[in-house]
């Protein structure tokens, strides 16, 4: 595992893990956006086709990610799925990486693509769609909250990072609002526009590197 972040966001400590994924250390919660289970079964259906194994790479860097924090609970705050939960191959991974990590609790926030997850029993816990712990709003749209943090997803955004000509997931540390970058690798993005005191941390094979504050 590649080198991360530390910083406070609304003075509470947290981690910004290179393979996409934020630590909150006083609670032991790992958390994701974006995941897009089903996302290559979606574009293979309508004739689309992606490489295979999409689903299998990002479970294993779940789990890499859940061993290294010591995490007791994962997060995913919206876009759990792609749409449909049809029995397709990727289910079954799923249900054989819900087993090997049955002492995980594990939560949903649905996001817009999670019209499906209601009747699919994916072995997680559904909650409101903006849940208030601590000093953060936790929610998948970046919408802001009148007194605390929000930390989100849906954007998808992407960082230019000097000297290399990919662009690459990124956090978006903006004020009172954290946007996390999508957990999947097979989901596209929009790269971010900094306004002034924002910030990107990118997500460069595994390292969280920061960019220049704005």
């Amino acid at each position: 595992m590649g080198a991360s972040h530390r910083l406070e966001l609304a003075s509470e400590p947290v981690e910004l893990l290179g393979d996409r994924a934020l630590y909150w250390p006083a609670r032991r919660r790992l958390m994701i956006a974006d995941l897009h289970l089903g996302k290559a079964d979606v574009f293979r259906r309508a004739g689309i086709g992606l490489p295979a194994g999409g689903t299998v790479h990002d479970l294993q860097r779940l789990s890499e990610l859940l061993q290294r924090t010591g995490a007791s609970e994962l997060w995913i705050l919206g876009d759990i799925l792609h749409g449909a939960a049809p029995q397709a191959a990727w289910r079954e991974q799923w249900d054989g990486w819900r087993e090997r990590h049955r002492g995980v609790r594990l939560v949903g926030i649905a996001g817009n693509h999670d019209r499906a997850l209601v009747s699919t029993p994916l072995g997680l816990e559904l909650v409101d769609e903006c849940v208030e712990e601590g000093p953060f709003a936790l929610r998948h749209e970046p919408l802001r909250h009148p007194r605390l943090h929000v930390i989100c997803g849906h954007l998808h955004p992407l960082a230019a990072v000097p000297g290399m000509r990919r662009r690459w997931p990124a956090f978006w540390l903006r004020p009172g609002l954290t946007v996390l970058p999508a957990f999947s690798y097979f989901t596209a993005g929009v790269v971010a526009e900094p306004a002034a005191g924002e910030q990107l941390v990118a997500c460069v094979d595994g390292d969280a590197i920061p960019l220049p504050l704005r």
